[in-house]
């Protein structure tokens, strides 16, 4: 309930009203059932705290107004069960299924996560919980209030949901665990599917994370105080292809502009090290850390290489579904089935108490974490009207997940041997993530490593404040510290196409797993027609998705050269900023024969020399756009060049020279850009795309007349509690009997319409009954306001005239400090203050004859007027000041003249005659130096 609200409760628990609420016993056969009894005047309001208190669900899943709307309570609290959170620019952001963080850099200061706490809430920090009502939708922690009382409609835990079909083992299995609906959509990826607006409607994901994002776009620009429009998102480093582009897509829906997906573990990495001022200078061995982060339902580890300003992955592995919601999951079936023993009740029938108890284990995991001893698990009403009660210690909960703990090792052992590293090669062992912080997942990091573990970064924010600092990189506004980020390519990529020999295809691995990333190479092939590249991923047991594919890519306009030979394509191929592989460009050499006169060569090399710095402005433009070095470094995107038959040469010289060397051997060639026709897996149509940027904008101008039309119905209902209260102690004097009872009954009726008729009306109409409230209650307020600040209105004036009157008694007794005041202007101003004290008696006379209920003779405004007027007319007389005396200031000309500058007095300021200037002058001084 927001603050508003909160206070409304109040005044109802103090008015002198009742409502008494009985509950049968406990254990009583049939529904629960409430009787209410209602005292004095509470039969209008008092059916609204009876609806309040029996249908708290249907209040807050339908958005009542008696709730409030007036603030919004966005709490995030990461622990053991609560994933990392999404990056934004000036502000960084990320979607996860219970927690996302939201990072802002300003100028002048290091990165911030988070906005002043409110009590223990931080916007910065909203729940990935996106709740849909018949109204309008609830982000944040707002929504995540509602995951029992508004179960189907209440969207979290979606993160594994991107770029995956509906038939997906994966999506199925998360079905099982989600208690709302996934749906099938037309593009065979998984939607989801909610009542919003009294419709079924379904969701894709790209849809329902663009909601999430724009949330965080709302949050760092209230923040900030300014648009937010860049942003850098991270992900879990073993998303593939198909899910960073489905995040990319969510990113224009939320009407981002993502400068960068960047990998979760790097993000840390980057947070860790951009502050080290104590690392390896360049030239020595650098310093080898691991970063491991466990939150809400992954698992990741990476080394990473630093030096001073350098940043390089060596290696990543990973374990998705290891996280903390397995550990719940472990806590949630041993509780089942023991209130299946105990209490005769199969908790997994019922959604909503399944919930409730997926949060009471969360709860008593992270107690556990900090205790040994037995700690209890007591849960009111759980089910059928019963309690609940069990216990569970730490040596319980150990051995009850131990084959998640022994999961924890084989990663570890994974990313040494792909780093190629000993545990003496580490320097520091850092962990992230809630689940981190459970005890048995530290121990077997401990022994794996033989070392303790470094806790230096904050575990809930080193994500976002990784993210935050790579926008800063990125963005012209700041000046941040040279720092150079290597990633890697989490799986290996091959290439296969159509040859002529017998077997058909032909394969080139382009890029090797743990491949430094971003990075271009070019590929040189020798083809008479167009031909196909099919991209995919080699060892598909790495990758956690079941299609291999990422796309295909066909290179158009290939045609044999002018002598019948295959023509020369090259293909350049990347892996950018992204983390997202493409067909970058494709060109081919065409040889021109020079047969006759040679005098138009000079021309055309002239002309082949524009297109060449054509084209080293695109790779510059392409370098800039995925090179790893960003603003801070010089060096331009590797790139390397291969064979069709896979034999990889040196690293490529440019285009420009290569092509010059031809002509100068061959006489004569040409680059000519291809199209390329792009078939991308699980690629979203840019129509879709479109509808869904729309329908984003839609449902944030609903929440926004939704959001105003509860405002206007708040005013009303605030004004109607606030003025009665005043009724009865501070306007009690300042109206009649009669007005009171009239106006009470105002009120009273414009309460019970309130919530019965009223209950649901156009924004128009509370803004008019407000209007019309305010007509009878305006001139009880305007008359309390005047009553009040009446006497210091008279008390300034008062005073201003008796300062004017001594000035004019000194006048008239010849004091010198007045003596140059003009005696007719002075008549004036005595005039002027012997009309205004008139005018104050006058007014002061009639105002003391009035009784408080009646319309004052003079207003607070028209005093400060006069106030005002009186200081106009006699300042600029009285405090006339004196004029100069010429006299004085001839004797003191003369007195310089014949006696020199006195101590303290500047030669400067006398000003004798031009003619005896010099003379005098090294008189003075000479005499001055005898002296």
């Amino acid at each position: 309930m927001g603050a508003t609200s909160q206070s409304r409760a109040g005044r109802r628990n103090a008015a002198r009203n009742a409502l008494e609420l009985r509950f049968p016993a406990r254990g009583s056969p049939g529904p629960l059932v409430a009787e209410a009894t209602l005292t004095g005047k509470a039969r209008s309001w008092g059916l609204l705290g009876l609806r309040k208190a029996t249908s708290e669900g249907r209040s807050a899943q339908e958005g009542d107004s008696a709730a409030g709307c007036r603030s919004v309570r966005v709490t995030a609290r990461r622990g053991p069960g609560n994933s990392a959170p999404w990056a934004k620019q000036r502000v960084t952001r990320r979607p996860s299924p219970t927690a996302s963080t939201c990072g802002r850099l300003r100028p002048g200061g290091r990165s911030s996560s988070r906005v002043p706490r409110r009590r223990r809430e931080n916007p910065a920090r909203p729940g990935a919980c996106i709740s849909l009502g018949s109204r309008t939708r609830a982000i944040g922690n707002a929504a995540k209030s509602q995951i029992v009382t508004n179960v189907r409609n209440t969207i979290h835990g979606f993160k594994k949901l991107h770029g995956r079909s509906f038939d997906d083992p994966i999506v199925q299995t998360e079905r099982v665990r989600l208690p709302y609906e996934l749906q099938k959509m037309p593009n065979g990826s998984a939607g989801i599917k909610v009542r919003y607006l009294e419709e079924d409607r379904p969701f894709a994901i790209e849809q329902v994370t663009g909601m999430l994002l724009a949330k965080l776009k709302e949050t760092s620009e209230n923040a900030l105080k300014k648009p937010v429009a860049d942003c850098v998102i991270s992900i879990p480093s073993f998303f593939t292809d198909a899910e960073r582009r489905s995040v990319m897509a969510a990113a224009q829906v939320a009407g981002l502009n993502c400068l960068r997906l960047m990998n979760e573990t790097t993000a840390v990495a980057l947070a860790y090290g951009i502050y080290k001022q104590d690392l390896p200078p360049l030239d020595e061995k650098p310093r080898n850390v691991v970063f491991i982060d466990m939150g809400h339902s992954a698992y990741q580890v990476s080394v990473c290489a630093f030096n001073k300003g350098k940043l390089k992955v060596l290696a990543t592995t990973f374990d998705p579904y290891l996280g903390g919601r397995n550990f719940d999951e472990a806590l949630v079936d041993y509780f089942c089935d023991e209130f299946k023993t105990k209490y005769k009740i199969n908790v997994k029938e019922n959604s909503r108490a399944l919930l409730r108890l997926y949060q009471e284990c969360e709860k008593l995991k992270k107690l556990m974490s900090a205790n040994a001893s037995d700690l209890p698990l007591n849960i009111e009403c759980f089910m059928n009207d019963l309690d609940v009660s069990s216990k569970m210690n730490r040596a319980q909960f150990e051995q009850l997940c131990a084959s998640l703990f022994a999961r924890v090792e084989p990663p570890l052992k994974a990313v040494m041997e792909q780093a190629n590293l000993q545990r003496e090669d580490i320097s520091s062992i850092e962990i992230v993530g809630g689940a981190t912080r459970i005890p048995a997942v530290k121990e077997q990091i401990t022994k794996f490593f033989l070392k303790d573990i470094s806790t230096t970064l904050n575990a809930d924010e080193a994500v976002a404040r990784g993210c935050a600092l790579q926008c800063a990189i990125l963005s012209p506004a700041f000046k941040v510290r040279e720092f150079s980020i290597t990633d890697l390519v989490p799986y290996s990529i091959t290439l296969r196409w159509k040859t002529s020999f017998e077997d058909g295809t032909g394969e080139c691995e382009v890029f090797c797993k743990n491949h430094p990333a971003p990075f271009s190479k070019v590929i040189t092939f020798h083809k008479k027609e167009p031909f196909d590249l099919e991209a995919f991923y080699t060892n598909l047991h790495e990758v956690p998705y079941p299609d291999p594919r990422i796309g295909s890519f066909t290179i158009q306009n290939v045609f044999p050269q002018s002598d019948g030979d295959s023509s020369k394509v090259k293909v350049k191929v990347r892996v950018n900023i992204h983390g997202i592989f493409s067909v970058a460009s494709a060109s081919v050499i065409e040889k021109q024969n020079v047969e006759g006169d040679h005098s138009d060569s000079p021309m055309e090399t002239e002309a082949t020399f524009k297109n060449e710095n054509k084209d080293d402005v695109d790779k510059m433009q392409v370098d800039q756009e995925e090179g790893v070095h960003q603003k801070v470094h010089a060096e331009h995107t590797p790139e390397e060049e291969i064979d069709h038959t896979g034999a990889k040469t040196k690293t490529a010289p440019s285009e420009k020279q290569e092509r010059l060397n031809q002509t100068i051997k061959k006489g004569k060639v040409k680059s000519v850009d291809l199209p390329i026709q792009s078939t991308l897996c699980r690629q979203l149509g840019q129509d879709l795309l479109n509808s869904y940027i729309e329908n984003e904008g839609k449902m944030i101008m609903q929440d926004k007349l939704e959001k105003e039309r509860n405002d206007a119905k708040n005013a009303v209902e605030e004004y109607v509690y606030d003025f009665r209260d005043r009724l009865g102690t501070v306007y009690e004097k300042f109206i009649t009997p009669e007005d009171v009872s009239k106006l009470s009954s105002i009120l009273e009726d414009t309460e019970n319409w309130l919530y019965e008729e009223g209950e649901d009306q156009p924004k128009q109409v509370y803004v008019d009954k407000l209007q019309e409230l305010k007509k009878y209650g305006q001139p009880i307020q305007m008359r309390y306001m005047e009553h009040e600040e009446r006497p210091k209105a008279l008390n300034d004036l008062g005073k201003k005239i008796q300062l004017v009157m001594k000035v004019i008694e000194a006048y008239r007794n010849k004091d010198e400090r007045y003596d140059h005041l003009d005696p007719a202007e002075m008549e004036k101003v005595e005039k002027y203050i012997s009309d205004a004290m008139i005018w104050l008696n006058t007014k002061m006379n009639a105002q003391n004859k009035l009784s408080l209920t009646q319309e004052p003779v003079v207003k607070v405004s028209e005093i400060v007027a006069k106030s005002k007027e009186l200081d106009n007319f006699c300042n600029p007389i009285i405090y006339k000041p004196k004029p100069k005396v010429e006299v004085a200031e001839d004797k003191t000309k003369a007195n310089s003249e014949h006696n020199g500058p006195m101590d303290g007095q500047s030669g400067t300021e006398t000003k004798p005659d031009a003619t005896k200037d010099s003379t005098q002058h090294t008189k003075s001084s000479g005499e001055m130096e005898v002296d």
